[in-house]
């Protein structure tokens, strides 16, 4: 799930061929670990819904949570970054994460409110880690090649997004034997608190590992002989041309998104639960983890496929295409029942996979010196990610969770208009969109 905070801080690098390489390998292993911690959290609702029996609306504070640390914590980040460099600041975004990855030790004998502290600390700590990462990877070597240098890494944060769910899915859904509701109600008190604590402390073990293997990262970065990034003077300062809320594709594209997040999150977050349906496919959470899978893997072969198209198509055009693709799908997710539905609504990350990267470049085509500004507005939008979850979980509560998607498509329908208002300009072209 790339949602990468690109704050655009001019710089300039030093460093030979060989510690290139070696810096684009670790960094790589820090695009996979946040592409996977992100979608552990497609696995983690559904099982902190059953083990504390809550509504959708309050299993959804996971997402607000995490997605609420972009916008708090995306500004004060790229400051940081500024102060201490690209090195250091990917370290203190590893140790902050490592941080709330063991907050989860205690919050499984705490509660609920402990676990969503530890997510916006974990989360914290990745917007960190994205701020000096993103920028990094495309200044290590030559400029010509920063785009290929990025996709890359980017393919690995996808990688990382699909192996999240399995992972998961594995270690904390499967890590208890299931219990029917018959024989849940047989149970004593005693054996209700037993085994829901049994259930919680699934959690335990695997974000342990996790934080073991992000504070071994924070080492080897720390003490990893990197190449050298040094900032240059700002080209523009903050209030130099006109506002930036002049710039119509940048306030459309900030909107777009806010909803593409959203939508993207939404139906990661709804997932499982929405398989486990007995009219859909009626898997238990366990399994339908696996499926969570496919989601996220379409997501990494559709960027590959969209990187190939968008040499010959422009990116507008694709980018509706895509968003009347994942309209189609979700309508009949809508209409529809049993397994067609299943892979219907798992088809849409085949759709979503190009759509964050060419909404932001259409966004910030034309700023110039003030890309950095508008890159920063555009980081705040991932806000979405917090905010849509909450609107579906509201009707899957309250109407139902097959008609809730109703939500995210309705979020493709305003990314269907953004494509298709700049489906006639190429990103080459030196006219404003």
């Amino acid at each position: 799930m790339s949602h990468s905070p690109v704050h655009s801080m001019p710089a300039t690098a030093t460093a030979q061929g060989g510690s290139n390489v070696r810096a684009l390998v670790i960094i790589t292993i820090l695009f996979f670990m946040w592409g996977m911690l992100t979608s552990l959290n497609d696995v983690l609702i559904p099982h902190l819904k059953s083990v504390y029996t809550l509504t959708y609306v309050q299993a959804m504070l996971v997402q607000f949570c995490f997605f609420g640390a972009y916008f708090v914590v995306s500004l004060p980040a790229g400051g940081l970054v500024r102060r201490i460099g690209y090195q250091r600041g990917a370290v203190a975004g590893l140790v902050i994460a490592s941080t709330g990855c063991a907050l989860f030790y205690p919050a499984a004998s705490s509660g609920y409110g402990l676990f969503l502290l530890a997510l916006f600390v974990l989360a914290s700590g990745i917007t960190i880690l994205q701020v000096a990462a993103n920028p990094f990877v495309t200044l290590i070597g030559d400029p010509r090649t920063a785009s290929s240098r990025l996709n890359l890494t980017q393919a690995f944060n996808s990688l990382g997004t699909t192996v999240g769910p399995l992972f998961g899915g594995l270690l904390i859904l499967g890590g208890v034997a299931l219990v029917s509701e018959a024989e849940l109600a047989a149970m004593t008190e005693v054996e209700r608190a037993a085994h829901r604590a049994a259930e919680v402390a699934t959690v335990q073990t695997p974000y342990l590992m996790l934080a073991g293997a992000l504070l071994l990262l924070a080492v080897v970065f720390a003490f990893a002989r990197l190449p050298r990034v040094e900032h240059a003077a700002a080209a523009s300062g903050p209030d130099s041309g006109p506002s930036l809320l002049s710039r119509r594709n940048l306030v459309l594209g900030a909107v777009a998104i806010f909803l593409y997040v959203g939508a993207e999150v939404s139906i990661g977050s709804f997932l499982v639960s929405f398989l486990s349906e007995p009219d859909v496919a009626g898997l238990d959470h366990a399994t339908a983890a696996n499926y969570v899978a496919y989601y996220w893997g379409l997501a990494m072969v559709g960027r590959f496929l969209g990187f190939a198209v968008m040499r010959k198509v422009s990116p507008g055009l694709v980018l509706g295409i895509s968003a009347g693709g994942a309209i189609l799908l979700i309508l009949f997710t809508l209409l529809g029942s049993g397994r067609a539905v299943m892979w219907a609504i798992l088809a849409v990350g085949l759709f979503n996979s190009i759509m964050f990267p060419t909404i932001f470049s259409i966004a910030l085509h034309g700023l110039g010196a003030r890309t950095g500004q508008g890159s920063g507005v555009l980081c705040m939008a991932i806000v979405g990610g917090a905010v849509v979850p909450f609107a579906q979980g509201y009707l899957a509560d309250n109407v139902g969770l097959q008609p809730s998607f109703v939500v995210p498509m309705l979020c493709y329908g305003f990314i269907l208009y953004f494509g298709l208002r700049y489906a006639r300009v190429f990103l080459g072209d030196p006219a404003r969109p």
